[in-house]
């Protein structure tokens, strides 16, 4: 008989919501251990918070004794980023008598220099810390020694990567590398909505306009979250430019992973390349160079894979990256092998089940 533990989740996000799929690939793994990992959200965003949590009571003293896995990140606890309710929530689960253990999808506190960016930062800070010290189990996607809120390591804490939310089996291998084809894929998952959205599509249009002059037949996938609406925005950018245009939108995750395989290239610019960041892993899965930059929270083993870094601060490097892999089949192919190495190693679900396993055994 499998032991039951409870994944608990806040506000869907939409149009796909990556922690649900995040829960769903690595229950199916841990099955494999004897979990039965079940998913369950807290409705605080339908019913109110104070309904929600009385609802929750309820729920919770049925859960006594068995492992019940919060999934944090601040907008799934909070409209605006402010998740003070979370610590009530993590408050309830230890009264009921259940074994907590905290999953850390947000790692860092809001940016910004406004007051109110300030106060959400303080706010959140606040929150994860208090929960590290309530939780027995902590499991943190980056290495915690990276974070600067996390002032000592606790013995409760655990580092465990994220995964590709992609159908992708163990014994999954990307084609032969065709180093005489016509055209050259870069590929780019998943785009931020808002005015990051904007500044990431200004720099990849300024950096796919350099390679196109150096490259002939270069192609431009686009696919994932508001990949639709850049497009307009990337083909301004791109017009009179030599580069075949791609946008698809979100797809079945079958269609992603046959596009991204079909691609030469990840590139990577929502953010620095880290072992929390899935839309870069999707492409380590998919046995593909990544080109991205790097910052606070990358750490190995991201840093096994197949990885060209830029610096975000030097102009042209981003272009000049894209040149190097793209213009040498022989790098580009040393490159896919690392990530392919690096997806059996450490982010396949299989791995990551296995990290799951071994801490949720030890703190039984």
């Amino acid at each position: 008989m499998k032991e039951k533990c409870i994944a608990l989740l806040g506000r869907r996000d939409e149009p796909t919501d990556a922690i649900e799929e995040y829960c769903q690939y690595l229950g199916e793994e841990l099955r494999a251990y004897g979990f039965d990992l079940q998913i369950q959200r807290v409705p605080w965003f339908e019913q109110g918070w104070s309904a929600a949590l009385r609802e929750l009571e309820e729920r919770a003293i049925t859960w006594g004794g068995h492992w019940v896995l919060p999934q944090y990140t601040a907008l799934a606890w909070s409209r605006r980023g402010f998740p003070h309710r979370f610590s009530n929530l993590m408050s309830i689960l230890v009264e009921a008598g259940t074994r907590v253990g905290v999953v850390y999808h947000d790692v860092l506190p809001h940016q910004g220099q406004r007051l109110i960016d300030r106060v959400r930062r303080r706010l959140q800070t606040s929150t994860m810390q208090r929960a590290l010290r309530t939780a027995s189990l902590a499991v943190f996607t980056v290495p915690p020694e990276k974070l600067p809120w996390v002032k000592h390591i606790a013995g409760n804490a655990v580092f465990i990567p994220v995964g590709a939310n992609l159908p992708i089996s163990a014994n999954f291998t990307r084609g032969e590398l065709d180093v005489n084809k016509n055209e050259l894929t870069v590929a780019v998952f998943g785009v931020t909505g808002g005015e990051a959205g904007r500044s990431e599509i200004a720099t990849i249009a300024e950096a796919t306009r350099s390679v196109a002059a150096q490259i002939k037949g270069l192609r431009l996938l686009v696919l994932g979250r508001n990949s639709e609406s850049a497009e307009k925005q990337l083909r301004d950018g791109l017009k009179d430019a030599p580069v075949d245009i791609r946008v698809t939108g979100v797809l079945p995750g079958e269609s992603v992973v046959r596009e991204l395989s079909e691609s030469d290239v990840l590139l990577c610019v929502r953010g620095c390349i880290s072992t929390r960041r899935s839309s870069a892993i999707a492409g380590i899965a998919c046995g593909l160079p990544v080109v991205a930059y790097a910052g606070i929270d990358t750490a190995a083993p991201i840093t096994e894979a197949g990885l060209e870094l830029y610096d975000p601060e030097k102009k042209g490097d981003l272009a000049a990256a894209l040149v190097r892999v793209l213009k040498n089949s022989g790098h580009r192919a040393t490159l896919a092998d690392r990530s392919r190495i690096a997806q059996g190693r450490h982010f396949s679900w299989g791995a990551i089940a296995a990290g799951y396993a071994k801490a949720l055994q030890k703190k039984a």
